[in-house]
């Protein structure tokens, strides 16, 4: 009887071992474990990625207390784009297009049903040419949503007149001639070895 469990006990071991021996095997040749990173490929895409070397100078003025006209508009090397205000005191104040984009968001957020609807600030700037230039970018392609519903018989109004308004369609016309596009592959961040870097990462946790 020992040595039936003797035998029988050695008999286990080396299935095991064998067992353990292919399973090895199999893990460092990668088969069977095409699931966990054989799609990368697949995964993998492409867009454009598009620059403008032009961007807009818009002048704003108050005509009265809180209401606001563009005096006029022009094309600008795209790193000195800026909203000049001048305010019925008298002073000026120069907005970047990050202060534009603070505005116009903070008019989207508070006001969505009316934006548009009145001759603030944040209206110059979301129909003028700045909103123009501001919606070229992907990150900014929601604000072409609320200009969308103008069809530029809403904007015309918001220009101290017809010229004024004929001379931003041509700064605007700049812009979008200056554009350049690229096209960018991108591929998941995990890579081909996501699967097997995050198990790692938690054995080492």
């Amino acid at each position: 009887m020992t040595q039936l469990r003797k035998g029988s006990f050695i008999k286990r071991a080396k299935d095991i071992s064998i067992s353990g021996a292919l399973a090895l095997a199999i893990l460092s040749s990668g088969i069977g474990m095409t699931g966990c990173g054989s799609n990368e490929d697949e995964e993998a895409y492409s867009y454009e990625e598009s620059s403008y070397s032009k961007g807009i100078r818009s002048h704003i003025k108050e005509v009265k207390p809180g209401e606001f006209k563009i005096t006029d508009e022009e094309s600008v090397d795209a790193d000195k784009s800026v909203a000049i205000v001048t305010y019925l005191d008298g002073h000026t104040d120069s907005l970047s297009t990050a202060a534009a984009k603070a505005l116009i968001d903070d008019e989207i957020k508070n006001n969505n049903a009316n934006v548009g609807h009145h001759s603030g600030l944040s209206s110059m700037l979301l129909y003028g040419g700045m909103g123009y230039m501001l919606g070229r970018s992907s990150g900014n392609s929601y604000m072409n949503n609320f200009r969308g519903r103008d069809n530029g018989n809403m904007a015309r109004g918001f220009y101290s007149d017809p010229n004024v308004y004929n001379r931003s369609q041509s700064a605007v016309q700049q812009v979008n001639a200056s554009r350049t596009t690229r096209t960018v592959t991108a591929r998941p961040k995990g890579g081909r070895n996501g699967f097997f870097g995050r198990s790692a990462g938690r054995s080492g946790g």
